[in-house]
Order: structure tokens, then C-alpha cells, then sequence
């Protein structure tokens, strides 16, 4: 859920990019720096409420390894975010992918 929040913040631009660093492997940083600049899960109107993350779950493909998903409800529509979670040498979780859903109509 942590993860999930953070990764929220950015896409919504709350939060720059680069408060991602050191929490990101491989091309997740990359990721988030093409997607951020369109805040993908801001909603359409200024004055809308916060995009709400709805459910966030896991499966551990092995361990050290999860694949992570979230629900983000934003404006009247609900979105689906993914990512994989990778535990490294010094017990720490960073995220080494981004996915988001298609954005519909």
C-alpha cells in the first residue's frame, strides 16, 4: 500500500519524479519520467477530489519478487495501476516496474 501511495503522488502530481529515487530499480525511474509530466490519474477538473486508491494486492511470483496492483478511482472512473516490487541485498523494497492501465475513453 505504501508503494501504491507514492507512485499515486507522482502520477497525480503531487510529487516530483525524483522524490522516486533510491526507491526504484532498473527502468521504473524511467517509467515514471515518461508518464509523469501527463499526471495520468489527475482528475479532469482542478476541483475534483483526490484520485483514492480503491484496492491494492500481491502475488509473490517468488521471494523477493511481488507483483503489485491497485485500483485508483479518479473523477467517476476507476483505473488500474501495477507494479512489481523487488527486495534487495539490504532488505529494502524498491519498485523495478510500472504499469497503468488503458485510460479509456
Amino acid at each position: 500500500m505504501v508503494f501504491a501511495e507514492r507512485l499515486l503522488a507522482v502520477l497525480t502530481g503531487e510529487r516530483p519524479v525524483h522524490w522516486m529515487l533510491g526507491r526504484t530499480i532498473g527502468d521504473a525511474y524511467e517509467q515514471l519520467v515518461r508518464l509523469a509530466p501527463d499526471n495520468p490519474l489527475r482528475p479532469a477538473a482542478a476541483r475534483r477530489a483526490r484520485p483514492v486508491l480503491r484496492h491494492c494486492g500481491g502475488v509473490p511470483l517468488r521471494p523477493g519478487v511481488v507483483e503489485a496492483y491497485a485500483s485508483v478511482v479518479t473523477d467517476a472512473r476507476v483505473r488500474a495501476m501495477a507494479f512489481r516490487l523487488e527486495q534487495g541485498p539490504d532488505r529494502r523494497w524498491r519498485c523495478a516496474a510500472v504499469d497503468l492501465g488503458p485510460a479509456g475513453p
